[in-house]
């Protein structure tokens, strides 16, 4: 059964802002390079005038963007500054920076991110900021919710057509398109939550997300193919898709996910979505220590090295 016509949770809510790869892609620029006007975003990522126009105005909606007027060239010009709800994404932004140091393949290395506390070139662990604990991993934790309402409204309708990148293997800074098959689609990252959630069997992934078939075998398809998802034979016969070594190192990024969304986007308590760190039986709030002094990370103090 789907969830149609149900409220929708603040992960939902938050996919229906975010879970877009042009989107994730201006907001990364925002964060690593401070890209804050048109033409910019338009050179950096390659993306036409139209689509770049279209998601800028949907950022403006969603309250992560905000115009700004400046003077260039003789005439009034908007910019595009990051509101205090995008800039709170800057952990999630590096966590998925983190993801992809690890796992993912790159024809360049990623830059480098440097600690300005302690002056090092450091890696972001996940802590708990209840204990102070960290490293933690999926392991260290439980997650409980997800239920009526959670992911509503992901499948509304689209304004605009999804349209594929082509030059990512030339992009030395972009998500590349591993992160993208993730992130940058609605369904494929509501199906990797619901797989942090416990879900493992086809049937149980359609009926918790309200999926078609259809799409839901060719998001499981692809994440088979990208070593998130594997799908073993239990002894009973029957196949369940349970997530791989590469598949849990992603729970930084959907903690951080699920924290910032559930901040910022109310939904029904049913929709809820609660991850639990085992060693100290309170809700994980997530933070990021610094790998090398052990100290928490604040924005104003990291930068990346480009």
């Amino acid at each position: 059964m789907g969830m149609a016509g149900a409220p929708s949770g603040g992960v939902g809510q938050a996919l229906l802002a975010i879970g877009d790869q042009w989107a994730l892609l201006i907001l990364q620029r925002a964060f690593l390079k401070h890209t804050r006007r048109f033409a910019e975003w338009r050179d950096e990522l390659a993306v036409s005038e139209s689509v770049l126009a279209g998601r800028l105005k949907e950022l403006v909606a969603a309250g992560l963007l905000e115009p700004s007027p400046y003077k260039g060239e003789g005439r009034a010009r908007t910019e595009y500054l990051l509101t205090p709800q995008a800039r709170e994404l800057w952990t999630f932004l590096i966590a998925i920076w983190s993801w992809e140091r690890v796992w993912v393949d790159r024809p360049e290395g990623l830059p480098d991110l440097v600690h300005e506390r302690c002056a090092r070139r450091v890696g972001a662990e996940l802590g708990c900021a209840a204990c102070g604990k960290a490293p933690l991993t999926t392991r260290d934790t439980r997650t409980r919710g997800g239920g009526a309402g959670t992911f509503a409204d992901v499948a509304v309708h689209r304004l605009h057509r999804r349209t594929a990148r082509g030059h990512a293997a030339r992009d030395p800074l972009s998500y590349f398109p591993e992160t993208l098959e993730i992130l940058g689609d609605r369904w494929s990252t509501v199906v990797m939550a619901a797989a942090f959630l416990g879900v493992r069997r086809f049937t149980e992934f359609e009926s918790r997300l309200g999926v078609a078939p259809s799409i839901l075998s060719d998001r499981l398809s692809r994440f088979r193919e990208l070593g998130v998802l594997g799908r073993p034979e239990d002894p009973g016969g029957s196949r369940e898709y349970r997530l791989t070594d590469k598949g849990r190192a992603f729970f930084p990024v959907f903690a951080f996910l699920v924290d910032w969304a559930q901040r910022w986007y109310a939904g029904p308590p049913e929709s809820k979505i609660t991850i639990i760190h085992s060693a100290c039986e309170k809700p994980l709030v997530p933070f990021l220590r610094c790998g090398e002094c052990g100290e928490r990370l604040v924005r104003q103090e990291v930068h990346f090295d480009l």
